[in-house]
């Protein structure tokens, strides 16, 4: 059951980035000034380099000859263990920003966390993501800021984009069999024990930015990772891993 709970940990780890980091490199090419397309090009970089790490432990853990390309791109969409709030499609710059700042106000805490773990490896793989993501949730929470607190029309679209994604921010604290593993083997925190920090963080960032945030989140929905997905998620491997389905064991 060990072995189990920390491949399935080491996955919502992994797909968290890995759909993440699809997400925001879909700004590529498109985003409104150089600047921010070069900023969220490399954060998708950052992303993609983590998961890299945390799929590929899942996959010696699982011990079943799987590497990470394997498990990001040969698994269907049922498979995949990711916070529902990482997939929602980019929306208008505003929407992509306000997305990556409520994931990265947890992961630099549940990194935070990690880097204390009794499972070495896992130790290992945080405190070098946790470099990455406490400057990612400088820049974004600067960036909702700045968006939040400036016109008119950058202020509503702030709004309406805390509005959208604020429901599913409970679901990075709802604690499973899987979390409990975690917890008592020392390996991963409670998730309830990040939502005191997260909410200091992001309410002092919302206050700044003259945003008001929603009274209710995923908690009244209910839900873990993995056990549902939304209909982006599909459309959003179907794009990813195309050249590997279509083109099995190719390499370059």
């Amino acid at each position: 059951m060990h072995d189990n709970a920390t491949f399935e940990f080491l996955c919502r780890m992994g797909d968290n980035t890995l759909v993440l980091g699809h997400r925001v490199s879909e700004w590529c090419g498109v985003s409104p000034v150089l600047e921010e397309d070069i900023a969220l090009a490399n954060t998708a970089l950052d992303l993609i380099g983590q998961t890299q790490m945390w799929l590929g432990l899942a996959g010696d853990i699982e011990g079943k000859g799987r590497s990470a390309d394997d498990l990001a791109m040969l698994r269907d969409v049922w498979d995949f263990r990711n916070l529902l709030l990482v997939e929602q499609p980019n929306g208008d710059f505003g929407q992509t920003l306000m997305r990556q700042f409520l994931f990265d106000a947890w992961h630099v805490r549940m990194l935070q966390a990690l880097t204390g773990s009794s499972d070495k490896r896992i130790a290992e793989i945080a405190a070098k993501a946790v470099k990455e993501a406490s400057y990612h949730v400088e820049r974004s929470g600067d960036t909702v800021i700045g968006l939040g607190d400036g016109t008119a029309e950058s202020h509503g679209r702030m709004q309406a984009a805390l509005d959208l994604l604020w429901p599913y921010v409970g679901e990075m604290f709802i604690c499973d069999d899987v979390d409990e593993a975690m917890k008592s083997a020392g390996i991963a925190p409670d998730p309830n024990d990040l939502r005191a920090g997260f909410d200091s963080h992001v309410t002092q960032v919302m206050t700044d930015a003259t945003l008001l945030i929603p009274e209710d989140d995923f908690a009244h929905k209910g839900g873990k990772n993995g056990h549902r997905h939304s209909e982006h998620l599909g459309h959003m491997l179907t794009q990813m891993q195309w050249l590997q389905r279509a083109y099995p064991g190719a390499s370059w």
